[in-house]
């Protein structure tokens, strides 16, 4: 049984994530460490099963579908002072009234970074090979290209621009390190001894554009970017070169980059899109220089007991006394997702 001297923690989500997140392990570790009904799962904060909990809760242990942590449900937790988030940003997720409050929050971003990461390095990968094209061809025609079809195939010494030097491009730029490639950055933020550190050569974004084989963008979606690829910015990406979006869809004007690739111009590996899915009518479905995958880059299945986990250990560092390994603030939420 529990301790009574263990802090009281709440789950707020929605309660199909609860298992994938904490599967038996990870919740037999969290009761060593806070008070917790795991058959309660709180998706709206004036029930009054969850205004009971919240009324002792000091954590509050969060997923997708948390409900929104504003003024209501702050008075009714008036002993709440952690919100450790198991998902990605909590931008939309914690109000004003939170962080007026002074509350600690951490967010398993990080963790949520490396599929993300995994997911790009295999799309820049198989775009510098083009696999995603010549398995279109390959199906159509069935038969092998000529070697001269090959001419321009390759990941030696191609040139990848990444857009953003956010948790997610920081671990590409990593992950990029053992292979024949370049690496260009633009973040407004970096200087050039941070890029350098981060094996990438610093540039504008309109340098970047022009001079990448393969453009991966991972800046965060905040008032500044809305757009930021926009038609003219497009057009600056060289004939066959590949734009890579796992960020956000609203980063690019999404009708200039539909007649882009109708075009066939440039090609593109679209984890997300705007809208969000795209229309079934959109000709994006059906395009050979598109590969279109339904915002799968994030964490998924098994990934998302990487989530769980983070939420334990910051749980270790809080009962130790310790900071936070993940914490966020609301400065943070100015230039990050």
């Amino acid at each position: 049984m529990p301790s009574p001297h263990l802090p009281s923690a709440v789950f707020a989500m929605n309660p199909v994530h609860l298992p994938e997140l904490l599967p038996p392990h990870l919740i037999a570790r969290l009761g060593d460490l806070v008070r917790v009904d795991s058959t309660l799962v709180v998706q709206d904060f004036t029930d009054p099963a969850a205004r009971a909990a919240l009324a002792e809760a000091e954590i509050l242990i969060t997923g997708w579908g948390c409900p929104h942590i504003g003024a209501e449900a702050l008075a009714a937790a008036p002993r709440l002072r952690t919100v450790l988030h198991a998902a990605g940003s909590v931008r939309s997720l914690i109000g004003a009234d939170a962080w007026q409050r002074g509350l600690t929050v951490s967010s398993a971003v990080e963790a949520n970074a490396l599929p993300v990461a995994e997911y790009t390095l295999a799309a820049i990968l198989f775009a510098g090979k083009d696999a995603f094209g010549l398995r279109e061809r390959f199906r159509t025609v069935r038969a092998y290209p000529a070697p001269t079809e090959y001419a321009d195939i390759g990941n030696l010494g191609r040139r990848v621009g990444v857009i953003g030097a956010s948790r997610i491009g920081r671990r590409v730029l990593e992950l990029l390190r053992p292979f024949d490639l370049t690496a260009a950055l633009y973040d407004p933020y970096v200087d050039e001894v941070e890029a350098a550190s981060l094996g990438a050569v610093p540039m504008s974004l309109e340098e970047l554009l022009r001079t990448s084989d393969i453009v991966s963008l991972h800046a965060p979606d905040i008032p500044q970017t809305y757009r930021m690829l926009d038609r003219d910015r497009l057009a600056l990406i060289r004939d066959g070169g590949v734009l890579i979006n796992t960020s956000r869809g609203a980063l690019v004007d999404p009708e200039a980059l539909t007649d882009e690739l109708v075009a066939g111009r440039i090609s593109a590996v679209l984890d997300v899109t705007e809208p969000e899915p795209l229309s079934t009518g959109s000709p994006l479905y059906q395009l050979p220089n598109v590969f279109l995958t339904p915002h799968i880059a994030g964490s998924l299945g098994n990934e998302l007991e990487r989530l769980g986990r983070t939420v334990v250990d910051e749980l270790v560092l809080l009962a130790a006394g310790r900071r936070l390994a993940h914490p966020v603030s609301l400065a943070d939420l100015a230039i990050s997702a």
